[in-house]
């Protein structure tokens, strides 16, 4: 592993990507406003989809084999950003090639996987961070702030939903696009409840029971682009309770195929408070019992950097970025976001979010595994 610190000049970090989808709105534009991170390499499946970003962001070197990349270069990070049953998978061999690993959400397909991902990154010595960029969104650090203040007293229960159109038309999708099936890790729990579940453990603490369900409400569906006939097999309803370790109660509910766009709400209801937040315009809402709501809507600064799309996915991820950077390079755990640890609790609530969908109860969580 090459060392980073000269005196008090750091050296920069030799950066390589898999996977050109989200890489390409997210990760690349952010990287891009780091000095000290020079990417070298992107893999793709398709190789035009690695060349393509490769030029847009003038990375040297493009492969549709990820392994081979990782064998011709000498690289500190890799950033993974594929279907998630390649996760696994990509992170143990990154991690083995000696690379530090940001992973993006959810971590693996199952817990064990990720009890690999943690096991072999503690072992080997690796920073490793989960792509949970939301903790990097100054409204919801914010909202921390607030928590942790005792602005709303003793917090009583909380309301999240994610309610969107996007997978309600049956030919809204390509045939056998991975986010709608199973084997590959789809799903609305993986795709959305990954990140509400993070952001509950981050305000309040660990999961100690849950009971949901996740459903297939549109399995018939034909090719958006070829009019094929195909069956999608990941769940495009699922909802959760959570029972919390502070006593609180979390009902999250999402759905892909709505007939209107209701967007991402949260309401956080506590003894001598109230929080609201809505993604669809960022604003933030305060209230103290018996007061009028206060908006407190901050803006994130990264947003107007150049390159960074626009979104709280895409400019999240440029703070998280950077504390990513400076923790390899200082050689010390990230101080801030989410790491392998938390992406295997957010694993631990969704395996239960499934079994309790099977089996039709109440799961109860060991928070000291």
């Amino acid at each position: 592993m090459r060392p980073y610190a000269k005196g008090t000049i750091f050296m920069s970090i030799n950066v390589g990507v898999i996977g050109a989808s989200f890489a390409k709105a997210a990760f690349l534009p952010a990287l891009a406003n780091i000095p000290e991170a020079e990417v070298l390499a992107i893999a793709s499946a398709r190789l035009s989809s690695a060349q393509d970003a490769a030029e847009a962001f003038n990375i040297p070197n493009a492969y549709d084999d990820w392994e081979k990349m990782l064998r011709d270069h000498e690289l500190d990070l890799i950033c993974i950003a594929t279907p998630t049953y390649m996760h696994a998978p990509m992170t143990l061999a990154a991690l083995e090639s000696g690379a530090h690993v940001l992973c993006d959400k959810p971590m693996a397909m199952d817990s064990g996987e990720s009890e690999k991902m943690l096991g072999k990154a503690q072992t080997l010595g690796r920073i490793h961070m989960m792509d949970h960029e939301l903790r990097f969104n100054p409204t919801r650090q914010k909202i921390k702030d607030l928590l942790d203040e005792g602005f709303v007293g003793k917090v009583q229960h909380v309301n999240i939903t994610n309610i969107t159109p996007s997978w309600g038309n049956p030919a809204s999708r390509p045939k056998d696009d991975w986010w709608s099936l199973e084997d590959k890790g789809g799903g609305r729990l993986g795709a959305n409840g990954s990140h509400q579940i993070d952001l509950l453990r981050w305000w309040f603490g660990d999961v100690t029971s849950v009971m949901g369900q996740v459903k297939t409400m549109v399995p018939e569906r034909t090719g958006k682009n070829t009019g094929e006939a195909w069956t999608a097999t990941a769940d495009d309803v699922s909802w959760f309770s959570l029972e919390l370790q502070n006593g609180a109660l979390a009902n999250v509910f999402m759905s892909g195929v709505a007939g209107h766009n209701m967007g991402n709400h949260t309401q956080i209801f506590g003894t001598e408070g109230t929080i609201l937040l809505s993604n669809d315009d960022e604003v933030l809402r305060i209230a103290k019992r018996g007061e009028d709501f206060e908006d407190i809507t901050i803006k994130d600064p990264n947003a107007d950097l150049p390159h960074v799309n626009k979104g709280i996915w895409n400019v999240s991820v440029v703070s998280l970025m950077r504390e990513l950077v400076s923790a390899i390079q200082e050689n010390r755990p990230p101080k801030q976001g989410a790491t392998f640890e938390d992406g295997l609790k957010c694993q631990q609530v969704m395996d239960a979010v499934r079994t309790s969908s099977d089996e039709r109860r109440w799961i109860d969580i060991n928070t000291d595994a």
